[in-house]
């Protein structure tokens, strides 16, 4: 689910907890946490709505001061028949593995482990290894954007992204406001796998 940055204090406060989307079937499933820009996010509740049954009340839960509002911001496929689904959710305020694992050191054992996957995702990937190559370039350009990671790889941006965010659930990189950076565990490993 994407967010304005504008949702991340009012989320943070617990005033907004309802958010409207158009989608031609639930795109989240209720127990699961979604990473977002304002934060995780655990889905509690999601169903398909009647847009003339949002209230007022439900539109101010979403950050909208009225349901017209909340309405025309979810509104782009309206004309097409495309469902409401109105999604109620709450903030994680527990840490995030992924940056847990990030700070975490591997040990000799440990690093042969994540070192193996990469070699296999490398081995399966359709086009090409791309893994030691991809981490060898965040770690030489921390912060570039990742479209000139991707052209200087010679890929397309949104499989390239992908990707990274493969490299970043086995805790090998951190995003940036602009790009990425190995995290701790991310260079201990390289470091491993380049002597």
């Amino acid at each position: 689910m994407l967010f304005g940055l504008r949702f991340a204090e009012p989320i943070a406060r617990g005033e907004v907890d309802l958010t409207f989307r158009r989608w031609t079937r639930a795109q989240v499933r209720v127990g699961r946490p979604y990473r977002t820009a304002v934060g995780r996010l655990e889905v509690d509740e999601v169903g398909e709505v009647d847009p003339t049954s949002v209230t007022d009340a439900e539109a101010r839960r979403a950050g909208f001061p009225t349901a017209a509002a909340a309405l025309a911001e979810a509104g782009r496929h309206a004309d097409d028949g495309t469902p409401l689904f109105r999604v109620r959710f709450h903030l994680l305020d527990e840490p995030d593995p992924r940056t847990e694992l990030a700070q975490d050191l591997p040990s000799g054992p440990e690093i042969e482990q994540v070192a193996g996957k990469l070699d296999a995702m490398d081995r399966r990937s359709a086009h090409g290894p791309w893994t030691w190559a991809t981490l060898r370039a965040i770690a030489r350009e921390p912060g570039r954007r990742a479209p000139d990671l991707a052209a200087a790889a010679g890929r397309e941006t949104a499989p390239f992204k992908i990707d990274v965010r493969k490299l970043k659930a086995l805790g090998l990189t951190l995003s940036l406001p602009v790009g990425y950076e190995l995290s701790p565990r991310g260079r201990a490993v390289l470091d491993h796998r380049d002597g």
